[in-house]
């Protein structure tokens, strides 16, 4: 992972014109003489828990243009900045895509408030890296597609108020957040942790959000039918040298990400860039859906302390709140 910096979380025109100014940072690496962890199989061991919670955009800003990359003096700015905007405890932010708009904005305080103020204490990471989209080269998720526009027009990707608990998406009703997270309050952010755990044949991708786990089969067994669809698709794991891709396909109709659902193909590639860093990237491909595949690389961060349970509520009383305000309105609010 390229220069990484840490910033305690509770100028535009002098930024942007350094920003605009300089060349790419100086890739930062573990050390010639480092090498992976292995297991007794000789695979590199991948195991533990790590942690998301970069504050690089999805997507790269249009005042970077071209740029992938910024200078390690730039990323000092943003990290000093990050720190004085957030330590005071009072600013939070939604996500941590936030804290970086804000430095890069030179704001005196945010104060994008967010469900879980204790957001503000945690650590959030200024990297180097302009977007966490790497390809296209522009940084940019490719355009939807006609169809696609029309199926996220229909799809409940808010709060709005719906007639059943089905009408609702899967993160209302509790059932998965999806695969992968990426952006958004239950994507990249506010903070994610995963857990990785190995055996010569499998491999469980373990997410804290709704304690998914995803079991995936290393031994070469083919993917399910064609006909058998499941939430979070089918997954498949092979080595390549020390790097783990991951391929899903066979999602269901009813799963849903930005936009696509059953026609989505996932690779995911989980590679050891040091003693406690771990580069995931992931690759989009449904031709019905955007007009070109596109790749984003997130970086993750070994932590210690163990995964704790996140969960919906017994009996989902969101729901209920949400349809009970519904009913209220078809009544004039009475």
């Amino acid at each position: 992972m390229r220069g990484c910096h840490l910033a305690r979380i509770g100028a535009p025109s002098a930024l942007i014109a350094m920003v605009l100014a300089a060349g790419p940072a100086v890739a930062q690496t573990a050390g010639e003489d480092w090498t992976p962890p292995r297991l007794p199989d000789g695979r590199p061991d991948l195991q533990g828990v790590w942690l998301s919670n970069t504050a690089t955009p999805l997507q790269r800003p249009e005042v970077f243009g071209d740029r992938t990359h910024l200078t390690d003096e730039e990323v000092a700015t943003l990290s000093a900045r990050v720190e004085r905007i957030f330590r005071n405890g009072r600013s939070a932010f939604a996500i941590p895509e936030s804290a970086f708009f804000a430095a890069l904005n030179d704001v005196e305080t945010y104060e994008a408030w967010s469900t879980s103020s204790s957001i503000g204490m945690v650590d959030v990471w200024i990297t180097d890296r302009t977007s966490l989209v790497v390809d296209p080269p522009d940084g940019r998720i490719p355009a939807l597609t006609p169809e696609a526009r029309a199926r996220e027009a229909a799809v409940d990707t808010g709060w709005e108020l719906k007639t059943g608990p089905e009408d609702l998406n899967n993160i209302h009703r509790c059932v998965t957040t999806g695969v992968p997270r990426l952006g958004g309050n239950f994507g990249a952010g506010p903070y994610t942790f995963y857990q990785l755990v190995q055996t010569p044949d499998t491999v469980a991708f373990v997410s804290e959000a709704f304690h998914d786990a995803r079991i995936i089969s290393l031994d070469g067994r083919p993917h399910l039918p064609d006909a058998v669809r499941q939430w979070n698709g089918d997954s498949r794991g092979r080595w390549d040298g020390d790097t783990l891709v991951v391929e899903t396909r066979n999602f269901s109709e009813n799963s849903y990400y930005r936009g696509s659902a059953e026609g989505l193909h996932l690779v995911e590639r989980f590679t050891l860039t040091g003693p406690d860093t771990l580069d995931y990237e992931m690759t989009f491909t449904d031709p019905a859906t955007w007009a070109a595949p596109w790749t984003a690389a997130l970086p993750l961060k070994r932590r210690t302390q163990p995964i704790y349970e996140f969960a919906c509520h017994e009996g989902n009383y969101s729901i209920v709140g949400m349809l009970r305000t519904a009913r209220l309105e078809q009544r004039g609010g009475q």
